[in-house]
């Protein structure tokens, strides 16, 4: 399989950025239209969970240098990524290190103390006073909180609010109210220099929980990381013996690699010396090893399991198959279905609402509330700031921008993992909608090489002896017709030697002829045979090649094409399933039918003696109709219909063509794998579903509760302490829920 195009020098380029400093939903959105607005951008994805973006743009326009310098005058610090740095998570500075963990945490711990100070033995005063408290969040707010105030206050003055300007503003809110009520006793104030601390210690332990469960996330992919060796063994030429180990980076094409018995191969190439046993099965599914010898094609993250060999490297780092596999992935994991899409634009005005509640929500309980509830307001001078406090740090833009992209991540990590490429969050949505799925014939519901499936005698001669004369002709050709008599003269078992043969004569795509043991022989098509001087009989046959001897007919061998193994039982399902199943072929009815027949489909969802351009008209014509198409097909042929098909699945050893085509992938070229990709999507999609649901049930609950709904009914308020751990908890729920689809099946 290759994913490999021609590229015109015209045409727009993908480059993919490392990003930190996004927080939520409104970081991403406010990333996006940076590069959008950004001279030569075409188009930009961000994707918050893997602190990617991928940018297309115009090389004649600008370079993806001129596009991170850019971003880097900014908030936001990008690079540009490495092949091998692809599906690396953001490092602990740009998220959260373990210092500034544990220093939240330690103050979490020393502030509690002060409220269970009866518990302790002996007498401690200190653990009692203000400046106590006063110094614990005062630490908290210089050390572990410092990175979350300076985002916030820059999203702020930018005006751009993100989750840590909400965080922030909460956290120095309580802390300024908290030191005025400290130093003027006589305002008559509570202090809460606790809330702080809290805030920030949940806050930033939700943060590390959520990035290790990310981590946890893309241990599929990382298996696919796993299969890229960091060195390879450079040698200056072909015939040298001194040998170097050099970076995977420094591969250039052209170079000579040795590669070791049980070592990867670290670049796609073609072996020149030696030869081997190759285990693909990671990347092709391939389950036993395969006998490689020279000018063989071998593939980055394959396994050399035989003996050394020495490769001619073709194609190496992200232009390698496993590098373009890679991109592909990180590409599909920054394309957003349309419920992402809305979602983000949402999350993108979060923040101006959440701050718009949060002063609604203290001039209600200042202006309003007293005269409907003296009780409370009476009672608790501060209790209008506490609420827009909480207000401001319950409320989770993060959830709702994690719901999605965090499924994604884990759905196509898992599905990658299975050589099963999904190129986005918007194919996965479309998957949902398929009620009809197209298969093209040759190739894909069948092996696509043909074998003898009938010999026809006119003579005296035995089945075995027509192959047998058949192969001895046709031994030096590779025309595929000559490869199935030579693979069934060999099932034979027959261990005579083929005849010699003398005065050999091609006509090109009609025939062969010569001498064998002072006969004359003559092999082809029956309209050759008979120009040729033969009398043969008018047959209807498909594809054939007819025998002489001496210009007399002796034999007429078929050739058919064969299902796939697991073809009946993946249409099967897939009919059980209530989809609609339809076969495209070129091949005539006749032929046609004979070969499907298993697959018991009616005789109207078989169409025969398509050309391309019908293919397509058929695939749009179901789509006139209302119906969602899937088209399953391999090669060159099926473009026209992959494209036009809501979804287009192409197997492994299609063209590159039908792979560009293809909006999903299946490398290891199994047919059931359409089964198993289209159950991936279906789950993955349901969890996103869930995620969206539980980010917009969490604000639409926990938002009313902080700004104090709960208090005249039933007595509960939140404390922006409390109102942090729901926050924090709100995503790390998102994330556990979306990590158990790396155990579907």
């Amino acid at each position: 399989m290759s994913l490999s195009s021609s590229v015109d020098s015209h045409a727009p380029e993908v480059a993919i950025l490392r990003v930190s400093g996004l927080r939520c939903a409104g970081c991403v959105r406010s990333l996006e239209n940076q590069l959008k607005e950004q001279p030569g951008v075409d188009a930009a994805a961000v994707n918050l969970v893997t602190g990617t973006a991928v940018v297309t743009y115009s090389p004649a326009e600008t370079t993806p240098s001129a596009i991170v310098e850019s971003l880097n005058q900014g908030r936001f610090q990008a690079t540009l990524a490495e092949a091998n740095a692809l599906l690396e998570l953001p490092t602990a500075s740009e998220e959260t290190s373990l210092p500034r963990l544990a220093i939240a945490l330690v103050l979490l711990v020393l502030s509690s103390v002060g409220h269970g100070i009866d518990l302790l033995p002996g007498h401690w005063p200190m653990l009692e006073a203000m400046i106590w408290h006063w110094g614990l969040a005062t630490i908290a707010l210089v050390l572990p909180g410092w990175e979350i105030l300076r985002e916030g206050m820059i999203g702020l003055f930018q005006r751009r609010p993100n989750m840590n300007t909400l965080v922030a503003l909460g956290a120095l809110g309580a802390y300024l109210i908290s030191t005025v009520a400290w130093l003027w006793p006589a305002l008559g104030w509570a202090c809460f220099f606790d809330e702080p601390v809290m805030i920030l210690g949940f806050i930033l332990l939700g943060r590390s929980l959520e990035q290790r469960v990310r981590q946890q996330a893309q241990r599929d992919l990382r298996s696919l990381l796993a299969l890229q060796p960091q060195q390879a063994l450079w040698q200056p030429s072909l015939t040298a013996s001194d040998r170097w180990p050099i970076p995977v980076s420094r591969i250039q094409v052209g170079d000579w690699l040795w590669v070791d018995a049980g070592e990867p191969f670290p670049a796609d190439g073609t072996i020149v010396t030696g030869e081997t046993l190759v285990d693909e099965s990671m990347l092709t599914g391939e389950s036993l090893p395969v006998a490689k010898g020279v000018g063989a094609s071998v593939l980055a993250g394959s396994r050399n399991v035989g003996a050394a060999v020495t490769l001619r490297v073709e194609r190496c780092g992200r232009a390698s198959f496993l590098g373009q596999i890679l991109d592909l992935v990180v590409q599909a994991q920054n394309r957003k279905a349309p419920v992402q899409q809305m979602a983000d634009v949402v999350a993108g005005y979060f923040g101006y609402g959440v701050l718009a509640l949060a002063a609604a929500t203290a001039l209600f309980w200042s202006a309003i509330a007293p005269h409907f509830f003296p009780e409370m307001t009476n009672s608790t001078p501060l209790l209008p700031l506490k609420l827009a406090l909480s207000v401001l740090v319950i409320a989770c833009p993060c959830a709702l921008g994690l719901a999605t992209p965090i499924a994604l991540l884990v759905g196509t990590s898992h599905a990658a993992a299975k050589g099963l490429i999904i190129r986005g969050g918007d194919v996965l949505e479309r998957s949902q909608q398929l009620d009809t799925i197209v298969f093209d014939k040759t190739g894909t519901l069948t092996t696509g090489e043909l074998a003898v499936a009938e010999i026809n005698l006119y003579g005296h001669y035995f089945s075995e002896e027509v192959l047998y004369l058949l192969a001895s002709l046709e031994c030096e050709s590779h025309h595929p017709l000559a490869v199935a008599i030579q693979k069934a003269w060999a099932a034979t078992g027959q261990t005579t030697e083929l005849a010699t043969v003398t005065e050999v004569e091609t006509a090109l795509g009609l025939g062969i002829s010569g001498w064998i043991e002072g006969h004359y022989y003559q092999a082809g098509r029956l309209s050759w045979l008979r120009d040729q001087g033969v009398d043969c009989p008018s047959l209807e046959v498909e594809t054939h090649v007819a025998l002489a001897c001496d210009r007399q007919l002796i034999a007429v061998v078929t050739f058919r094409d064969r299902l796939r193994p697991e073809a009946v039982s993946t249409v099967q399902a897939l009919q059980a399933q209530g989809y609609a199943i339809h076969v495209l072929t070129g091949d005539t009815a006749k032929a046609a039918q004979q070969l499907l027949e298993p697959l018991g489909l009616p005789p109207t969802h078989l169409h025969t003696d398509l050309q391309p351009q019908q293919k397509l008209a058929l695939i749009e014509g179901w789509q006139a109709q209302g119906k969602t198409v899937a088209m399953v097909g391999d090669g060159m042929n099926d473009a026209p219909a992959l494209t036009a098909a809501q979804v287009g699945i192409s197997l492994g050893t299609g063209t590159e063509v039908a792979i560009e085509a293809a909006d999903i992938i299946l490398t290891r070229n199994h047919l059931e794998d359409v089964l198993a990709v289209l159950s991936l999507s279906r789950t993955t999609f349901r969890k996103i579903q869930q995620n969206l649901l539980w980010a917009v049930a969490y604000n639409i609950v926990g938002l009313p509760l902080a700004a104090g709904v709960g208090l005249p009914l039933w007595g509960l308020s939140l404390t922006p302490g409390i109102a942090a751990a729901c926050m924090a908890v709100s995503s790390i729920a998102v994330v556990l829920n979306s990590l158990s689809l790396s155990r579907a099946n």
